[in-house]
């Protein structure tokens, strides 16, 4: 599986409805899951950014599709990366030349 972070930032809509907030998470978990990925973590942050979530799908492909779907729905901005593993990066660095 291909490791992601997202950076979300709450729309007003998602601000108004903020104290849905655990079922939207529970929600977005089983769509991830419906998918073929999973959803690691989902961190509430202070500053910039209103969370961070960290979550993995079978592809980047797949990866878009959420991100677009979740987005959608209106109450965030999200701001998605691939992320490499710890166990990711020998391989990385062993392909430089």
């Amino acid at each position: 599986m291909t490791t992601y972070i997202s950076f979300l930032s709450f729309t007003e809509q998602g601000i108004k409805t903020i104290k849905d907030l655990p079922a939207r998470i529970a929600a977005g978990r089983q769509a991830f899951e419906g998918n073929g990925g999973k959803l690691l973590n989902y961190h509430l942050t202070l500053g910039s950014q209103d969370a961070v979530v960290v979550y993995e799908f079978p592809d980047d492909e797949t990866a878009a599709r959420m991100a677009l779907a979740q987005a959608g729905i209106g109450n965030l901005r999200a701001t998605a990366m691939r992320a490499f593993t710890e166990a990711e990066i020998p391989g990385i660095l062993n392909g430089m030349p």
